[in-house]
């Protein structure tokens, strides 16, 4: 069975008995403790708590829809990686979802971070991070982004254009200071990810690529630089990704380009970023490896790539990706209708709409991600069905979860969770249909903080300087 991109057909799974990979539960209310942040349970009243709150009572609360992240877990997922590959740089990625709160979490457990944009970068600084621990990406930095990022110190900017090269020349010598960076490579290795999502194949934005021998240009324009400290390379072969086969060609052939400049230049690079984006457990089918297997098997093939070229062992460093937060975080909604709709050949879906939609989850939409749920404000004695789980706005693709088996006596009103939800969804969510995006709030200890309030629709309104000549009802 083959999922087809949502905007491609919606229905491209339809039958009766869901994909081949879901299987029906023997108790629908069960958690599936590889998708949930560790302190996840059932409670005896049958609603989930998460860092000892319940969810029940924070939603009560705070409304829905709703995004928790569970601290202890965000923590421990943290210090597994940093201790995994001690020796090495672990960066946090920014992207995946940072406030200054959650940058003060990085700092605090050692990690080093990564930010694209001044606004992430501005999050880390006020969050009290260290500069020197910051690595700043981009395909397209703006002047002024660089501008902030020379002037904080950040450790690392990682190039990725010969404009870009050109800028930050004329901003050093402006400022009278030097730039630390790295040169963004694409190796051509494909990586067994969705195609939005796989950043080292040549047809694409990011980087120079090594085959076409732009990667060399672009480090022999920087070391001869008067103003550019080149640290080393930098390569990323993409997100969701489970094991470390594309990562032991990524490092053949980015140690094998240290080696040519070196050959060059007659000068050692020192460093190695080898990116990450290493998987999360979205559904049943989804199985990724410890940080500890992980750490093994790359120190191994970077071990061997130096060996081959007989080259020092860079100084290396990895990127978690989506692999610290992701797991960290669900997102909690409220059930509004449930609608049973007939299909072709006999089958049947139940469609359970809920109050949140693309606006706060756009992944499945933008690239066919793939989400499990549960109840979270009861249990239940009925079989399960097979559902889909639907958003509120005009889109037929605005699907949160494709495929699952909730209790057939779903109904308006109550609450589902969905794992997994820490990474990305509140970082890329829209305003979509004029809909406020939803809080963040932290968990620990049976206590709650909010880390991001609530949009209103004041806060919305306030950037529209068109007149009020209406009045509400």
């Amino acid at each position: 069975m083959t999922h087809m991109h949502v905007a491609g057909s919606v229905h491209a799974d339809v039958a009766s008995a869901g994909p081949q990979w879901l299987a029906v539960p023997t108790d629908v209310n069960e958690l599936d403790r590889r998708l949930w942040s560790s302190t996840v349970r059932r409670e005896t009243t049958g609603s989930l708590e998460v860092g000892g709150v319940d969810v029940v009572d924070l939603a009560g609360r705070l409304g829905t829809p709703l995004y928790i992240l569970d601290e202890a877990d965000f923590r421990a997922r943290a210090r597994a990686f940093r201790d995994a590959f001690a020796g090495w740089d672990v960066y946090y990625a920014g992207k995946a979802f940072i406030t200054r709160t959650v940058a003060g979490w990085v700092h605090q457990e050692g990690l080093h971070l990564d930010v694209c944009t001044e606004g992430e970068l501005r999050t880390a600084l006020e969050g009290g991070f260290d500069p020197a621990r910051i690595g700043m990406h981009g395909n397209n930095k703006s002047v002024r982004e660089l501008e902030m990022a020379l002037r904080a110190g950040v450790g690392r900017i990682i190039v990725d254009s010969l404009d870009e090269i050109d800028r930050i020349e004329e901003l050093c010598r402006e400022q009278g200071t030097r730039a630390r960076v790295m040169v963004r490579v694409t190796p051509g290795v494909e990586a067994h990810t969705h195609e939005y999502i796989a950043t080292a194949h040549e047809d694409q934005k990011f980087g120079f690529s090594i085959a076409n021998g732009a990667a060399m240009v672009a480090m022999v324009r920087c070391h001869a630089s008067p103003v550019i400290d080149l640290l080393g390379i930098h390569s990323h072969i993409g997100s969701q990704i489970f094991d470390t086969g594309g990562f032991e060609v990524a490092a053949r052939r980015t140690m094998k380009l240290l080696s040519q400049f070196r050959q060059a230049t007659g000068t050692v690079l020192p460093e190695l970023d080898l990116g990450g984006g290493f998987g999360i457990a979205y559904t049943s089918q989804d199985s990724p490896s410890a940080p500890e297997a992980l750490a093994a098997e790359l120190r191994e093939i970077v071990e061997t790539e130096a060996r081959a070229h007989r080259m020092p062992v860079p100084h290396t460093s990895i990127e978690p990706g989506r692999a610290i937060v992701g797991p960290a975080g669900m997102a909690v909604y409220t059930v509004g209708t449930v609608k049973p709709v007939d299909l072709d050949g006999g089958a049947q879906r139940v469609y359970v709409s809920v109050d949140g939609g693309m606006s706060d989850n756009i992944r499945p939409a933008l690239y066919a991600a793939e989400y499990s749920a549960t109840l979270a404000n009861r249990v239940s004695d009925q079989a399960p069905a097979l559902c889909r789980v639907v958003g509120k706005h005009c889109e037929g693709g605005d699907i949160l979860v494709r495929d699952e088996y909730l209790p057939a006596d779903v109904r308006p009103g109550d609450l589902l969770a969905v794992p997994a939800s820490g990474a990305y969804s509140r970082s890329m969510a829209s305003n979509y249909n004029h809909v406020p995006r939803p809080p963040v709030v932290a968990v620990d200890g049976a206590e709650w903080t909010t880390l991001l309030r609530r949009e209103t629709l004041d806060d919305l309104l306030a950037l529209d300087l068109g007149p009020v000549v209406g009045d509400l009802p």
